[in-house]
């Protein structure tokens, strides 16, 4: 795996020292010896890790931390934190500054090379839905999402997965003050609740008496359903090769018996923080897919969607040999609603128009706002003479509605106008067919309003 490491401390032989290690791996290493320069260099070439020294004259490594996850450039990007501090206080403190980990020097090199390979791959995920979330936030659809704001204080449900009764009581009496933990101990049990959906995170035990808790991870990990459910192991002090093959499995986190409570939490919440993040991210790029061809206003699909999905349906129903029929309708006299009214009024009508569209077309049926007043109805295996069935419940729907605007106003009568065309042959194009619906919507529209028109027919 190659990646950019940005590795800060102001001992030279330290920053020698961890190059020529990682080096010798294939990462390409990137240095700072001070606090300024690490946010300076984090900004500007973007690592995919950084490993910080903590005791720096100056800012010290809590700060630079701190400060790398206060910004929007930075905010995502793996930190460990290597220093001689050895207490779990020191470790709290550097978890709750931001850090994903931290190394206690002198430090040993299967586990630095285990963490680091763990986070970036970790970071690989997030920047895949960092990059789609992007795109929402160019368009205006989503705002930017700051991961220091996330929250991590409502309750979270965990699933603790360990067969020591002593250990279940214990870690029980930690975490339940903060969160709801369910315990199992039996394997398939575990697989089954796990994969419940019901769960932020799981905590195993690495020492499960009657199964392999490393088979358990790799299970977790290789399952649609957990597959991004956060994991933290928990392994014995003499279990360091085990714990790196954890975290080549895809482990989240870990912690090495004995259990300090503090620590714990502080580990939890990171990893709650990290996987509220995600599932943000991802509900971001959901919503800017859905607006990318969704009408905000009436639910419909937009104007960009129906005109790519009318050519494919154009295609499928030549290549199918079957029918295809479309709407296109317009409000009638609807400026005077926005010019009587104000536009607050025209949106509460479009939106209802839109709301009639969708309860009176087929699951199959396309309806789209096409613009303004303006909709479109594409029916798949429609002939003309069924399209006009529909097109006469929508317009007496529409009259019979009594369309309620604010401040008290009577409710308002609406119309609507109505041309239907249909598929004539290979030759015809959504520009020819749209052209001739149209054309019989003008027709409706010369002729009194309030009526279907079905292309080379008469008014109904």
């Amino acid at each position: 795996m190659s990646a950019r490491v940005l590795v800060v401390d102001d001992v030279l032989a330290n920053v020698k020292l961890l190059q020529e290690r990682l080096t010798a791996e294939y990462f390409e290493v990137m240095t700072a010896s001070s606090g300024e320069e690490a946010l300076a260099a984090a900004g500007k070439m973007a690592p995919d890790i950084v490993l910080l020294d903590v005791m720096m004259p100056g800012m010290d490594g809590f700060e630079v931390c701190r400060r790398l996850r206060a910004d929007l450039r930075t905010q995502h990007i793996p930190v460990i934190l290597i220093t001689s501090l050895e207490s779990p206080a020191d470790r709290v403190q550097g978890l709750e500054a931001g850090a994903d980990d931290f190394l206690t020097k002198p430090i040993d090199d299967v586990a630095l090379l285990a963490r680091v390979r763990s986070l970036v791959r970790l970071k690989m995920i997030t920047d895949e839905l960092r990059s789609r979330s992007a795109t929402g936030e160019r368009m205006g659809i989503v705002e930017p999402l700051l991961f220091a704001d996330i929250n991590v204080d409502s309750r979270a449900r965990i699933l603790l997965i360990d067969d020591r009764p002593y250990s279940v009581e214990r870690l029980k009496a930690v975490v339940s003050d903060v969160h709801d933990i369910e315990a199992v101990a039996d394997l398939d049990q575990a697989l089954l609740r796990a994969s419940s959906g019901e769960f932020d995170m799981a905590i195993v035990s690495l020492t499960l008496s009657g199964a392999d808790g490393l088979r358990l991870c790799s299970h977790l990990r290789s399952v649609e359903g957990t597959r991004t459910l956060p994991i933290l192991v928990l392994s014995e002090p003499e279990d360091s090769k085990r714990l790196a093959r954890a975290l080549d499995i895809g482990v989240n986190d870990y912690l090495v018996r004995p259990i300090e409570r503090n620590e714990l939490l502080a580990r939890v919440r990171t990893q709650l923080r990290h996987r509220r993040y995600a599932e943000q991210l991802r509900a971001d790029v959901e919503r800017s897919m859905k607006l990318a061809v969704t009408d905000e206003l009436t639910g419909l699909h937009n104007r960009r969607y129906m005109e790519s999905h009318l050519t494919t349906h154009i295609d499928t129903a030549i290549d199918t040999n079957k029918s295809l029929s479309i709407l296109l309708f317009d409000l009638d006299y609807f400026k005077s609603v926005n010019d009587t009214h104000g536009h607050e009024a025209g949106d509460i009508v479009l939106t209802q128009i839109g709301g009639i569209v969708t309860d009176n077309i087929r699951g199959s049926d396309l309806g789209c706002r096409y613009g303004g007043e303006e909709f479109v109805v594409i029916m798949p295996g429609r002939s003309l003479r069924t399209a006009r069935e529909v097109a006469d419940r929508l317009r007496s729907v529409v009259e019979a509605t009594e369309f309620e605007i604010p401040n008290g106003a009577e409710p308002l009568k609406i119309t609507i106008s109505i041309g239907v065309a249909a598929l004539q042959g290979p030759d015809d194009t959504p520009l020819s067919l749209l052209r001739r619906a149209d054309r019989a919507l003008y027709l409706a529209k010369d002729g009194g309003r309030n009526q279907v028109i079905v292309e080379a027919d008469k008014a109904a």
